[in-house]
């Protein structure tokens, strides 16, 4: 028996068919969105790393199921800890490029390059070092994802930015209070409407300041200073003709 002719298909199967092919291509089609979709979601909320121009970026996935772009946090709080970062010439190495699913990754991937970066300054008797140190310290403290052990780098960290700030804030009441005996001293010895005034403050607190500078002077340049090196005995030679 011969196969029917096209022809000789009924309107019911021809709509049939075509209703079947109209389903199962929206299906396609849905399935297709979806998983475009899904890839969208997962890529918003990822995070790489990448450097340009000297510095580091922390760049988050577009709505979309590739690309990137430089990340702003909606929080201003947080905007400094995540701003493009000036490395000083020393780029991170194997962290470019990196996808981290979510902000605790991030947060301690981040650490650890602030932490490489903070640790040689926080110890350097460099002001300007220093204040750089603080700097990095006070962006590594706004991450908080970091792990436990990373915190606890972190205040060791932190110990010693308080030393050295301290002894800074110590070195300028120093300067500012000798420069402020100074300046009483000179209204004093020249006529003027706050001469007497002048002599009192001296009068008052000279004896106090003195013995304050000379604190200060002592605790700077003596007591924080580093312990002198040990001696090594000396061996006594022996002359090789003593009976």
């Amino acid at each position: 028996m011969s196969p029917t002719p096209p022809q000789d298909i009924s309107f019911g199967a021809r709509l049939w068919r075509a209703l079947v092919r109209l389903t199962v291509t929206t299906l396609l089609l849905c399935m297709a969105g979806a998983a475009i979709f899904f890839w969208s979601q997962l890529n918003a909320r990822t995070y790489t790393l990448e450097v340009r121009e000297g510095k580091l970026w922390v760049l988050k996935g577009r709505m979309a199921p590739t690309g990137y772009e430089p990340w702003n946090p909606s929080d201003p709080a947080m905007v400094d800890a995540y701003a493009p970062l000036e490395l000083d010439g020393s780029p991170p190495m194997g962290m470019i490029g990196q996808r981290f699913t979510d902000r605790d990754e991030l947060d301690r991937a981040l650490f650890s390059i602030l932490e490489g970066l903070a640790k040689p300054r926080v110890l350097s008797d460099d002001a300007n070092m220093l204040e750089r140190g603080v700097y990095l310290l006070r962006r590594a403290d706004r991450l908080t994802g970091i792990t436990d052990e990373q915190k606890h780098s972190l205040k060791a960290m932190k110990a010693d930015v308080a030393f050295y700030t301290a002894r800074i804030k110590l070195e300028d009441a120093q300067k500012q209070i000798e420069e402020a005996l100074i300046q009483l001293r000179l209204a004093a010895q020249n006529p003027n409407r706050h001469n007497r005034a002048a002599n009192q403050m001296i009068t008052a607190i000279e004896p106090e300041t003195k013995a304050m500078t000379e604190a200060l002077r002592k605790a700077l340049h003596t007591l924080s200073a580093p312990p002198p090196a040990p001696v090594e005995p000396t061996v006594p030679v022996l002359d090789a003709g003593a009976p």
